[in-house]
């Protein structure tokens, strides 16, 4: 059995799953708001009461919203803020008594899509998150690409190519122009307020674009732009077999028509094969590809 969980910043949610990936239980709780020590608690009561009611232990893998540092093993680059500068891998370990692997939580939804998910079959898979921040994981012949510094895969925190705006928007990171910036649910709003002086949320913006609003249309084309040459940058890198999309803007139906269209022309080959797909698991991605940290049994 593998057990699998999703640390988030509203919630914590477990997964088991048999060894052909089928549900065994999943469920979700409030994460402890700031409170780390409650957090750890929280984790570790839940695999308790996972594994009473199943009769049986698991292995244990675990997303979170940033990762441990390489030097110390310390979580850094968390926006659950409590996480940051913590030992949450030993403590975990030390609570549950075992072995635990600890990962990115956008590296786990690319690991999910590519084991059983869009991604399946696929040599190198680039797993994008596009919400409330932006981020992504590379996944090749079934493993995480983690990086010597725990950072494969942040494209979200590049400079997004071919900026022309004068007065670059400012990210939390520190940074201004970050890619984030531009194609995070957040960004796609601000963009269209700052051409419209209106605040639109993006499925808003999506649903007027739909009945014909020229002014929301405008934005989801400048949206897709963006899109198209950041993602240009990962292939030109990369060269991934498929790019699977996540996150709340990845139910943007018209992107997979459309972004492939205009990534041509920003790509350095006479065809492009890179296939741009929907997730399979939805919301499921994460917390399944933290079980999937320990591997599928063939």
């Amino acid at each position: 059995m593998r057990i699998g969980i999703d640390l988030g910043g509203t919630k914590i949610e477990i997964i088991a799953l048999d060894d052909g990936g089928g549900e065994l239980l999943r469920h979700r709780i409030a994460t402890p708001q700031g409170d780390y020590t409650a957090t750890v608690q929280a984790i570790a009561a839940l695999v308790g009461q996972t594994e009473s009611r199943l009769q049986q232990k698991g292995s244990i893998g675990i997303g979170i919203p940033g990762a441990p540092s390489m030097f110390g093993g310390l979580i850094k680059n968390a926006n659950s803020t409590c996480l940051i500068g913590k030992p949450l891998q030993s403590d975990l370990q030390q609570a549950l008594s075992r072995e635990i692997r600890l990962a990115n939580d956008a590296n786990c939804f690319a690991l999910s899509e590519a084991i059983d998910g869009a991604g399946r079959g696929a040599d190198v898979v680039f797993g994008v998150i596009l919400g409330t921040g932006v981020g992504g994981g590379i996944v090749v012949h079934g493993r995480v690409l983690t990086g010597c510094n725990a950072i494969a895969g942040e494209w979200g925190h590049n400079p997004l190519p071919g900026l022309s705006d004068q007065h670059q928007p400012q990210c939390y990171c520190g940074r201004s122009g970050c890619i984030e910036t531009y194609l995070s649910g957040p960004g796609m709003s601000r963009d269209h307020f700052q051409h419209n002086q209106i605040y639109f949320a993006p499925p808003d913006i999506v649903a007027s674009a739909e009945a014909n609003d020229t002014a929301c249309e405008a934005t989801l084309r400048r949206y897709e732009s963006r899109l198209a040459r950041a993602l240009a940058g990962i292939i030109n890198v990369l060269d991934p077999d498929v790019i699977v999309l996540g996150g709340g803007l990845s139910n943007v139906s018209r992107l997979y028509g459309n972004v492939p269209g205009l990534w041509e022309k920003h790509v350095f080959s006479d065809r492009v094969m890179t296939r741009l797909v929907r997730n399979c698991h939805g919301d499921s991605s994460g917390v399944r590809g933290a079980a999937w940290l320990w591997g599928k049994a063939t």
